[in-house]
């Protein structure tokens, strides 16, 4: 009896100048997906899945990125799985504090998620090191993922302007939005790195893989 072995997804890493993609990469291929870490336009359309990776200042984010804004919001439109990763998910808002606080002027996001980021108060920034991610809507990407710990290094944090985009909430020096998704639900985005999380990052990882083969 002959089996078929089901294709890999193919997931697009995209490169636009910021941050260590070689653990994104490495965490990606773990849970079973082919990786391209890539600027190119056409494979950014052709993949299955697209993970927009990042740490660093937003405002040098969106600069480094606007050559591809339109692709990344036909990614969007398509419903091919969109997946920011913590800056990344940053960029996926409207904008952010940051480029105020560094005297940096204003800073266009993706607005793929209406909202703002903003900077933490009361507390040690960044914060560094695990905490636990609640889950707070359902989604593919976190099943199996309620209540366990994540590595998180931020400054600012998600505030969007819909409630119902939080997917899972975070408490440092109050709640947080730590995981976020559109309406449709096929852009997303952690604050926390999966890469570095351990077994419950892995899962994540899976999830996400899952999702680009949907």
């Amino acid at each position: 009896m002959s089996t078929t072995r089901q294709r890999a997804a193919d997931v697009v890493v995209v490169d636009y100048g910021l941050g260590n993609l070689r653990s994104a990469v490495r965490g990606l291929e773990r849970a079973g997906a082919d990786v391209e870490i890539t600027a190119d336009s056409g494979a950014i359309h052709a993949a299955d899945g697209v993970v927009l990776p990042g740490v660093g200042a937003f405002s040098e984010g969106m600069e480094n990125a606007e050559p591809l804004r339109e692709d990344l919001l036909a990614v969007a439109a398509s419903e091919t799985p969109l997946f920011g990763i913590c800056l990344g998910m940053q960029m996926l808002l409207s904008e952010s504090e940051e480029a105020d606080h560094a005297g940096q002027g204003d800073a266009r996001g993706l607005d793929l998620i209406p909202g703002r980021n903003v900077r933490f108060h009361g507390v040690k920034v960044p914060h560094m090191g695990w905490n636990e991610l609640d889950v707070v809507r359902d989604h593919p990407l976190m099943e199996g993922v309620d209540g366990e710990h994540a590595y998180f290094v931020h400054s600012y944090y998600a505030d969007p302007e819909d409630d119902d985009a939080a997917v899972a909430t975070t408490e440092y020096g109050g709640e947080f939005a730590s995981v976020v998704a559109d309406e449709s639900g096929t852009v997303f985005g952690t604050q926390f790195h999966p890469e570095k999380s351990g077994d419950a990052g892995l899962r994540v990882l899976r999830n996400f893989v899952d999702l680009c083969g949907d």
